[in-house]
């Protein structure tokens, strides 16, 4: 297995030169990204980035460990088509803006493009035109998930569609997130096989910290349950909020829900929390710290994933699901395939889009505190020995040596 002191030493990226470029989320607060920045800066490569601002990220240049981050604002959360449109094409003007600025004071070889949107293709085509390669890193399936948020496919649909065939088309390498994801650069994409690597957002262990229980965010309630992760509107939120409605009105459980993170839904599921008589029970974080979501999820004893059942989750893979397996905490999820391959034993399955069953799931765990340890501890062994971040660096090389070559031979 690679690490970083083994990138440290040798160096297998020394004089390249990297542009990621992610507009949904600002750096460091984005794990997946910033793990691929600290890993290729470690290779030595010299790493800048274009990414969005946001709450605690308002500056808009600094260097953190190495890597060079450029900020710009973003006008609004989106909600509806025309939303986006007026929020992509502000990320857009920036980006490329950026991108040149970029090129003529720190240069770079190669763009990284990390969706959504699928339409950093865009950015990087002028570019192309000087020699410079296009990475690809594969974080959504835009199409699926135009479809989760929207329930149609309409024009727009159809343009995810056809901005998904130009960025892979326009790829030299793709990175995907998992097998799912690899199957389809492999068929909608038509890539190569030896053009796609399976990158895995897995955590870096060496900067989790587990932490004492704190009573607090129990709010003196027997037991608590967790939930890390986007407050959007496709994250089934409000089907965990059927089910503690289930728990602690119906079943009448002195049971806490801890729900970590922000997002565009946030008001309306607080409302939706007034309305179902649970405002003592459910505590919304918002965006938190580091130290706020290590303690949430140290002091639960169950955590839960809601997603839908639907084709863009079914296919994903879900940050949160590894970050609680980390914290060796058992899981209750409805039953989709990537969800399953990340949990294995770690987690109970729900039936699909069924709070009733997703209560009786989690009421299974709590009162069993030995399958729970039992459960946590599959799920901690198996982040040690095949999902962490040190078992992705490899692939995530790889591919740059790939890219690499290909510039050399073209």
């Amino acid at each position: 297995m690679v690490t970083i002191d083994c990138l440290q030493r040798d160096k297998p990226l020394k004089g390249r030169k990297i542009l990621i470029i992610v507009e949904n989320l600002p750096l460091p607060f984005d794990r997946r990204v910033w793990h691929e920045c600290r890993t290729l800066t470690a290779a030595g490569a010299l790493v800048s980035v274009i990414c969005p601002t946001g709450k605690g990220y308002e500056k808009r240049y600094e260097e953190i460990d190495g890597v060079h981050i450029y900020r710009h604002p973003l006008p609004l959360d989106a909600k509806g088509a025309a939303g986006y449109l007026v929020e992509y094409s502000a990320a857009l003007f920036w980006e490329t803006v950026l991108a040149w600025r970029i090129f003529f004071k720190h240069g770079f070889d190669t763009i990284q493009g990390c969706n959504p949107p699928d339409l950093i293709f865009l950015v990087a085509a002028p570019f192309k035109l000087f020699g410079k390669r296009f990475l690809f890193d594969h974080h959504d399936i835009n199409p699926e998930l135009y479809e989760a948020k929207f329930g149609k496919r309409n024009f727009f649909w159809k343009l995810m569609v056809l901005f998904e065939k130009i960025t892979f088309k326009s790829a030299n390498v793709v990175i995907s997130t998992n097998e799912s994801y690899r199957e389809i650069a492999l068929t909608r994409g038509g890539k190569k096989e030896e053009d796609v690597f399976v990158v895995r957002s897995g955590p870096d262990l060496s900067r989790l910290e587990v932490k004492p229980v704190n009573a607090e965010w129990r709010n003196g309630r027997d037991h608590m349950v967790g939930y890390v992760g986007v407050i959007g509107e496709q994250e089934g939120i409000d089907l965990l909020l059927q089910t503690a409605h289930t728990i602690v009105h119906e079943k009448k459980r002195n049971v806490q829900f801890c729900l970590v993170g922000g997002g565009p839904a946030l008001d309306g599921l607080k409302k939706l929390t007034a309305e179902l008589g649970l405002e003592d029970h459910v505590h919304f974080t918002g965006r938190a710290p580091d130290d706020t979501l290590f303690e949430v999820l140290s002091s639960a004893d169950v955590c839960v994933n809601p997603d839908r059942v639907n084709p863009m989750n079914d296919k994903s893979t879900m940050n949160k699901i590894l970050e609680y397996m980390a914290f060796s905490k058992p899981i209750v999820q409805f039953d989709v395939t990537e969800g399953r391959r990340s949990a294995l034993d770690a987690s109970l399955y729900a039936k699909a889009n069924d709070t009733d069953d997703m209560a009786e799931k989690i009421l299974q765990l709590i009162d069993d505190p030995e399958k729970r340890a039992r459960m946590g501890a599959f799920g901690r062994k198996r982040v040690e020995e095949e999902l962490s971040w040190n078992h992705q660096i490899e692939s995530l090389i790889a591919a740059y040596e790939r890219i690499g070559r290909k510039r050399k031979s073209q």
